[in-house]
């Protein structure tokens, strides 16, 4: 006899990498649009990933019907300063040419939650930039590829020429923090979604 198909979770996320990671990991899952403003406040970068992964959770929580919802919210973070989605071009290449030659750390809050729990928990991967060309700089930004893209970059595109070296879960750094999903799903579903 099998076992009765895994509850998809409730993806808390309009993000397109976020959905192909989950694809790709073969776990079922809906995506819905959170209700829920992020706003940073300065905060601790890892305080702030953490409570936008958890408010775009429970924003969506009353449409999960008891399944299990996730929220996730990554920021780049240089030397303490958060880098969030370039609002322009200049911006972009401000953004850019300050993680030039640099090892920055990508943050990722997750919230994994159901109407008996909540998980909150967050990833560190550590990425050094290689020292970009003032040309190089410029034809990134005009790929407009940096765009809704936090720090300005998407590694799994033309983002990957400007990394030199990453250390920790690659795909965190895509959008979503596959390794810390898995560990979680293993330990709160065991075999239901394929781990554990």
């Amino acid at each position: 006899m099998s076992a009765p198909p895994a509850p998809p979770l409730l993806l808390a996320s309009q993000s397109p990498q976020r959905r192909a990671i989950l694809e790709q990991l073969a776990i079922p899952f809906e995506a819905v649009v959170p209700r829920y403003e992020e706003e940073l406040t300065g905060a601790d970068p890892v305080a702030e990933v953490e409570r936008h992964a958890r408010g775009k959770a429970r924003s969506v929580a009353d449409l999960a019907g008891g399944r299990p919802v996730l929220g996730v919210d990554t920021e780049v973070v240089l030397d303490g300063r958060v880098y969030g989605k370039p609002a322009d071009e200049a911006d972009a290449e401000a953004m850019l040419d300050a993680l030039s030659g640099k090892t920055h750390e990508v943050i990722s809050g997750l919230c994994l939650s159901t109407p008996a729990w909540e998980e909150l928990r967050h990833a560190v991967t550590l990425v050094s930039f290689r020292t970009l060309t003032p040309r190089e700089l410029g034809l990134y930004v005009v790929s407009e590829e940096w765009r809704e893209r936090a720090g300005g970059y998407a590694i799994q595109g033309l983002g990957a020429a400007l990394v030199e070296r990453i250390e920790g879960d690659y795909l965190n750094v895509v959008g979503l923090p596959a390794a810390l999903l898995v560990s979680l799903l293993a330990e709160r579903f065991p075999g239901v979604y394929g781990y554990g």
